[in-house]
């Protein structure tokens, strides 16, 4: 269910719209595809009012997460399918079809699968034929439900770049649905997070990770640790001690939630530190050392570093915070 849902795709844009199971995702793209319906509002495609269409007139592709491919049909009798089902007056002739399944099958780089059936090919190759399919009809909205989420990750990863790349050639308007923050922020012009039915916020994958709107968003996008600080004169302290480049929303006084990201805490000596902890565990990954910090209550706390000396379990450490977020 959606509630006071207001959002603008802009045209030849890749959108993504992320969030946790059952914040709405998919719901926005059954509406917006014609096979749900709002109980008010409108659906807009350009100026022209679609809410009342039903799917078949909408204009729509749709790739689903398990393909749909027809299994008694070859590869190039799938891609035309939409095509062919068009009523005679609607219909392009035998040649143009067979022109526009010929482009679409070097645009996914699949033109010597013409007369395969879905059981010859890998997962990889059936979401490739299941997009051109979607594509052949000459959508006016490109609609993309975890298109990936059935493949293992290293498909996923080489299909990432290759959407990406069909996007840019072809200039579709895409809303692609994934709950996998990389994937998302990897992909998109501009990023959509959903959370409960309601948007939380719309910007560039930049804009959402540096300047999250609200704790769900920030919450969503990583890892972020939760500090108990202070709230006054424009300050936030953690233990007496301001936290550089940190400002309190203005009105707000007093005890604060500090969301603090994994690499924006550094370790130092205990007695310079706003807090204090001891090393259960840490290991490299990718070039960072990544420790968790026991502090005697709750879930450890996660801190990155880059550079610093690796510590042994039991070692007691400070950690200054150099940044983090304050919400209203």
């Amino acid at each position: 269910m959606l509630h006071d849902f207001d959002l603008d795709v802009r045209a030849g844009e890749l959108l993504g719209l992320l969030g946790p199971s059952g914040s709405g995702k998919t719901t926005l793209l059954r509406i917006i595809a014609g096979l749900d319906f709002p109980d008010r509002g409108r659906v807009l495609f350009g100026g022209d009012d679609a809410t009342g269409l039903p799917v078949q007139k909408r204009a729509v592709g749709f790739v689903f997460q398990h393909y749909a491919l027809f299994k008694h049909m070859s590869v190039a009798d799938n891609i035309a399918y939409g095509l062919n089902a068009r009523k005679r007056a609607d219909r392009p002739d035998k040649a143009e079809i067979k022109r526009r399944v010929g482009d679409l099958l070097d645009l996914i780089k699949l033109s010597g699968f013409a007369d395969r059936y879905p059981s010859q090919l890998s997962g990889g190759q059936r979401q490739r034929v299941a997009l051109a399919r979607a594509l052949a009809v000459e959508p006016r909205v490109l609609l993309l439900d975890e298109p990936f989420g059935a493949l293992d990750a290293q498909v996923r990863k080489d299909l990432r770049r290759w959407l990406r790349e069909i996007h840019d050639r072809t200039g579709q308007t895409t809303i692609f649905v994934t709950h996998d923050q990389d994937e998302a922020l990897e992909l998109s012009d501009r990023v959509a997070v959903l959370d409960r039915g309601r948007l939380e916020q719309v910007g560039t994958p930049d804009e959402v990770q540096d300047n999250p709107a609200s704790a769900t968003v920030l919450r969503f996008l990583g890892d972020a640790v939760e500090v108990e600080a202070i709230a006054e004169s424009g300050q936030v302290r953690v233990d007496g001690r301001p936290v550089p480049g940190v400002v309190s929303p203005a009105g707000l006084i007093g005890p604060v939630k500090l969301y603090v990201r994994p690499w924006q805490f550094q370790l130092t000596e205990p007695s310079a530190a706003h807090l204090r902890g001891t090393v259960r565990a840490s290991h490299r990954s990718q070039g960072r050392q990544r420790i968790e910090v026991e502090r005697g209550e709750g879930r450890p706390l996660l801190v990155e570093d880059f550079d610093g000396e690796r510590y042994a379990a039991g070692h007691p450490v400070g950690l200054r915070i150099v940044g983090g977020y304050v919400f209203a």
